[in-house]
């Protein structure tokens, strides 16, 4: 799926978040806080544009994703001067990294398309060093009912005529309107990050809980 929509990805994704994804990201960016020196695995990294704002702060990023036309598309981004970013095919249960390889791993916007979450959860955690860091950023669950109700009419009725406006392939993204809503809440998805064996975790709403950012220490 994610290689029918990867050409024209980060527009139809900018258009449908009313440009608000760069936001997200930003903060997403902040939370990791990358240090110069640092080993950062950005899962489902897509285009990369996470990976290249990663890389400008100095840290080491392998960027890693299950889709190669979505590779594809962030080898053109990285062009031949991306010294920092390594691009990596992988599955997320199953990530092909040894054992303590990252400082910090981050996933935006991916999680929930993962077949198997607890496994993918423990697979970051396999790849983390002791200490290290995860954040996650991913569509999470309005706090406030009205505001959860404008969302939903959002994610049903609007997000679909957009889709078949500016995307390449339109079902693809009537799947993605219905996993966002299908998703963990937050206070559900922090016992699934201790489950994994991941201490500390906590959240931060973003937009009133139209994304939460998610983060973690691994043991």
């Amino acid at each position: 799926m994610f290689d029918t929509v990867a050409q024209n990805y980060d527009f139809a994704d900018a258009i449908m978040t009313v440009g608000l994804v760069r936001w997200w990201r930003r903060s997403t960016l902040q939370e990791v806080a990358p240090r110069v020196g640092e080993r950062i695995l950005d899962l489902a990294a897509g285009t990369c544009s996470s990976s290249v704002a990663l890389a400008k702060r100095g840290a080491q990023v392998v960027a890693c994703d299950f889709s190669e036309g979505m590779l594809q598309r962030g080898r053109r981004r990285l062009g031949t001067g991306a010294r920092r970013v390594g691009l990596v095919g992988g599955d997320a249960t199953d990530l092909p990294f040894a054992d303590a390889t990252f400082d910090k791993v981050t996933i935006s916007f991916g999680l929930r398309n993962v077949q198997d979450v607890p496994q993918a959860l423990r697979e970051m955690r396999r790849v983390t060093k002791p200490g290290g860091k995860i954040v996650i950023c991913e569509f999470s669950r309005p706090v406030w009912r009205p505001y959860r109700a404008v969302y939903r009419w959002y994610l049903s009725k609007v997000m679909p005529v957009l889709a078949k406006v500016v995307a390449t392939n339109s079902p693809a993204y009537r799947y993605l309107a219905d996993s966002i809503w299908a998703w963990a809440d937050q206070g559900e998805l922090e016992r699934q990050i201790a489950l994994a064996g991941w201490s500390q975790p906590k959240h931060r709403n973003v937009m009133g809980g139209i994304v939460a950012l998610h983060r973690a220490v691994a043991r």
